[in-house]
């Protein structure tokens, strides 16, 4: 039990409980609604204005989703650049990281133009014709590549390797070990909680990415699961964004049922490997941003 020194104590604790309780139930209840909705009868979903616990269950909003073709292959779609582009985030952003957290030549010029460009972004239309001269438009690596570097999160990383005891690398030095070993068997392991974080921050972004879908990807089978859910969404009948599927059932359920039964399935991903990477995300951050 918490042993408080005066009431003011107390009641100040007890507001703050009561204010985060009230936040996380408006955070909570849209969530809980798109649920409840995906899982109703169309008929009660006409009778009721709001709902959080359907009368009646059904699954057939998720029965007509996992039988098209087109949503299983946006969901493939989006696995693949968010693995892929992820991996390559960190790949670029880790190595370019410890780069400038070495004594290189032109190190101040290289960290003014990652400030530069983190400050000042050339615009939609001259990154659009830089896609389209280096051959990229219409390809799934028009969604990786343009962003494969985070400027904010380049510098973290760099603080966070300056933090690394410069005695463990100087060690390795007198061992023989050069600037390729030192990165893959020192940094990079003492780095994971960094690492850890940045890697879901990169897989959120790619993972809700739709904006680059839409500019760059003219083929519907290259949607990414964002853009067919903006489809989705923005049509009035769910079933024409899935038209291409074979769908085994006769009577389609309603658009507004199959828009929150996919809203739900795009979201959920997220949230399930969300807890398992949380406890990284202050030490990992932080860390980085200690030394300036």
């Amino acid at each position: 039990m918490i042993k408080y020194s005066s009431t003011r104590d107390k009641l100040f604790d007890w507001t703050n409980i009561v204010l985060l309780v009230l936040t996380a139930l408006i955070m909570l209840i849209p969530f809980l609604y798109v649920f409840a909705i995906s899982f109703s009868t169309y008929k009660e979903f006409l009778q009721s204005n709001f709902i959080l616990i359907p009368k009646t269950w059904t699954v057939e909003a998720y029965q007509f989703i996992f039988e098209s073709r087109a949503f299983v292959r946006s969901i493939g779609v989006t696995v693949y650049i968010t693995v892929v582009g992820t991996l390559v985030n960190l790949a670029m952003t880790a190595s370019l990281a410890y780069a400038l957290s070495r004594d290189i030549w032109a190190k101040r010029l290289l960290l003014f133009l990652v400030l530069f460009t983190m400050l000042f972004s050339a615009g939609m239309i001259p990154t659009y014709m830089v896609v389209r001269e280096t051959g990229l438009l219409n390809s799934i690596w028009a969604l990786i590549l343009p962003s494969a570097i985070s400027s904010f999160y380049l510098i973290v990383m760099r603080h966070f390797f300056l933090g690394i005891p410069k005695e463990i690398t100087e060690a390795a030095i007198i061992d023989g070990a050069n600037d390729l070993q030192i990165a893959s068997r020192i940094i990079l392991p003492l780095s994971k909680p960094a690492l850890a974080a940045f890697s879901l921050f990169y897989a959120v972004i790619h993972w809700n990415n739709y904006f680059s879908g839409i500019l760059y990807l003219n083929t519907p089978e290259k949607w990414p699961i964002q853009v067919l859910l903006r489809q989705i969404v923005t049509q009035n009948e769910a079933s024409a964004s899935l038209a291409d599927a074979q769908v085994l059932l006769e009577n389609p359920p309603p658009a507004e049922t199959v828009q929150m039964a996919a809203i739900l399935l795009a979201t959920v991903p997220i949230l399930i490997l969300y807890p398992f990477l949380q406890k990284h995300f202050a030490k990992g951050v932080m860390l980085g941003s200690v030394k300036g």
